[in-house]
C-alpha cells in the first residue's frame, strides 16, 4: 500500500513539475516579445522627423483664371449648287480636306448646255437686226461707246439685243453653276447625297470648315475682366487630348450676360488634331510682382486654420497663414492680421514636405536628396 502512495506522489511531482516548467517558459517567452515590442516603440519615438525645405522669397505669381470652352471654327460655310439637277458626280467624302478652286462635285449639265446654245443663237439674230436698224440710222459700228446713250437704249430695246445679252450671261452662269467649286481651303462635312440623287438648288449639299485656325468660345464672370486684355495669351487643353495649345484672345464681348458673365473669343492655330465643336479647358494666367509663394504642399489645415510650417535652429514651428492667391500648383501667402504671433518674412525656411505629422516644436532634419 505504501508503494502505491509512493508511485502516485511520484507522478503528481512530475506532473507538477511539467506544468512549473510550461509556465515559465511562457512568462520568459512573453518577457522577451514585451522588450522587443518596448525597443520598436523606442526605436519609432527617436525615429527622425525629415523634411524637405525652401526658401522663402519675394517673386511674381502667376495667377490663373479657368474657365471651359468649346472650339468653334473661325469659318465654317455650307457650300450648296445654284441650280437643280442630278448628282452625277461626287468627288469628295466627309472628314476630306480641299483646297480653294478644287472641283468638289457636279450636275447632270446636259439641259444647261442647251440653254447655252439657244442663247448664243438668239444673242446672234438679235446682234444682225441691232446692226441693221443702227446703219439705217447711219450708225455703222456696234460699240457701244461710240453710239448716244438714248439712240442706243431705243435700238437695243426694239431687237431684243440686250435681252439676249442678259439671257447668254444666266445660261452661262447656270452651267457653270453644275460645278461645284471650294470657296476656300478646309474640311468637308454633312455630305449626304448620293450619286444620281435630285438635287435642289438652294439646298446645303455639304458643310465646308476651315480648321487651320479656331476660335475657342468661353465665359469669365465680370470680376475678371480686370485680368484680361485683347491679344493676352490663353492656354488650351482639349479635355479629348490632353495636350495644351497656345492662344491669344481675340473679342471681348462689352455685354454683361445675365448671370453675371462675359463671353470672350480667342485664337489658337490647328495642328490637325483639333475638331470642331470640342470641349476644352481655359487657362489665363497673369503676372503678380511681389509675393511670397509656396508650394500647394507647403499649406495644412490645423484647428481649422491655414498654418505652415518655418525651420528655426533645428525645429519646426508653424505659422498661421491667409493664402491671397491660387493656381494649380502654388499658392501667394501672407501671416495671418489676425494673429499677433505670426510672422512670415522673406528668408524664412519653409517646410514643404514631411510636415503631415509634425507638431509645433517638433525636431527635424532637413533632406539631403539634392534632387529636391
Amino acid at each position: 500500500m505504501s508503494e502505491n502512495n509512493n508511485r502516485k506522489k511520484w507522478k503528481l511531482t512530475i506532473v507538477f513539475m511539467i506544468i512549473f516548467g510550461s509556465l515559465l517558459f511562457n512568462s520568459c517567452t512573453k518577457s522577451k516579445a514585451a522588450d522587443e515590442t518596448s525597443n520598436e516603440k523606442k526605436m519609432y519615438v527617436s525615429e527622425n522627423n525629415v523634411v524637405e525645405t525652401i526658401v522663402l522669397k519675394n517673386e511674381s505669381f502667376r495667377k490663373e483664371l479657368v474657365s471651359n470652352g468649346k472650339i468653334i471654327a473661325t469659318q465654317k460655310n455650307t457650300i450648296q449648287f445654284e441650280v437643280s439637277d442630278k448628282l452625277e458626280q461626287l468627288y469628295v467624302k466627309n472628314g476630306d480636306f480641299v483646297h480653294k478652286g478644287q472641283l468638289l462635285a457636279t450636275l447632270n449639265s446636259f439641259k444647261y448646255q442647251q440653254r447655252l446654245a439657244m442663247a448664243e443663237i438668239e444673242l446672234k439674230k438679235a446682234k444682225f437686226q441691232f446692226a441693221d436698224m443702227l446703219v439705217g440710222r447711219g450708225i455703222f459700228t456696234t460699240q457701244k461707246d461710240s453710239i448716244p446713250r438714248a439712240t442706243y437704249d431705243m435700238v437695243a430695246s426694239r431687237t431684243g439685243y440686250d435681252a439676249a445679252l442678259i439671257e447668254l450671261k444666266t445660261a452661262q452662269f447656270e452651267l457653270e453653276s453644275t460645278r461645284l467649286i471650294a470657296p476656300f481651303s478646309g474640311k468637308v462635312a454633312n455630305i449626304e447625297s448620293k450619286i444620281h440623287e435630285n438635287v435642289s438648288a438652294g439646298k446645303s449639299f455639304l458643310t465646308l470648315i476651315d480648321d487651320s485656325t479656331f476660335e475657342v468660345e468661353f465665359y469669365l464672370i465680370e470680376s475678371e475682366m480686370v485680368d484680361i486684355a485683347l491679344n493676352s495669351s490663353v492656354q488650351i487643353i482639349p479635355l479629348a487630348l490632353g495636350k495644351t495649345y497656345n492662344g491669344h484672345i481675340s473679342s471681348i464681348n462689352p455685354l454683361i450676360e445675365k448671370n453675371g458673365t462675359i463671353l470672350v473669343k480667342a485664337i489658337v492655330k490647328n495642328d490637325r488634331k483639333l475638331t470642331e465643336g470640342m470641349n476644352v479647358k481655359v487657362l489665363i494666367g497673369k503676372e503678380v510682382k511681389g509675393q511670397l509663394v509656396v508650394p500647394k504642399s507647403a499649406v495644412l489645415i490645423r484647428d481649422n486654420q491655414e498654418v505652415l510650417f518655418k525651420v528655426i535652429s533645428g525645429k519646426a514651428y508653424w505659422t498661421y497663414i491667409k493664402t491671397t492667391l491660387e493656381n494649380s500648383s502654388s499658392y501667394a501667402v501672407i501671416a495671418d492680421p489676425d494673429k499677433s504671433s505670426a510672422i512670415l518674412n522673406s528668408g524664412d525656411t519653409i517646410i514643404v514636405s514631411g510636415n503631415l505629422n509634425l507638431a509645433h516644436d517638433s525636431e527635424v532634419v532637413l533632406s539631403t536628396d539634392k534632387s529636391n
